[in-house]
């Protein structure tokens, strides 16, 4: 009986971890044109001083994003880029860039 209730607990928190950056990866590309210009149309940077966004993980980028956003991560390219982003421009971006090939 325990190990069932185990189990069901494990399910539902991976249920909502997976729901928690559930970013609409449609709306994200619609948003993605200005990051665009430096990390590429699809995430692939051309440059290497800019991060390749594709392939990362959704929660990462969610993190990353939110990071530059509330100042712990500073620079000063990316704070007037992130700005004016909501919390579902942001999950939607990520899902965007997590379902890119990074190739």
């Amino acid at each position: 009986m325990q190990k069932q209730i185990l189990v069901g607990v494990a399910a539902l928190a991976a249920l909502f971890a997976v729901s928690a950056h559930a970013g609409d990866a449609a709306a994200g590309k619609a948003k993605a044109a200005t990051c665009a210009a430096c990390h590429g149309p699809t995430g692939v940077s051309g440059n290497p001083l800019w991060p390749n966004l594709a392939g990362q993980k959704e929660a990462y980028l969610v993190k990353q994003i939110k990071a530059f956003k509330d100042g712990v991560r500073t620079d000063p390219t990316m704070a007037p880029m992130v700005a004016a982003l909501s919390d579902k421009d942001i999950d939607d971006l990520a899902a965007f860039f997590a379902s890119q090939d990074c190739k």
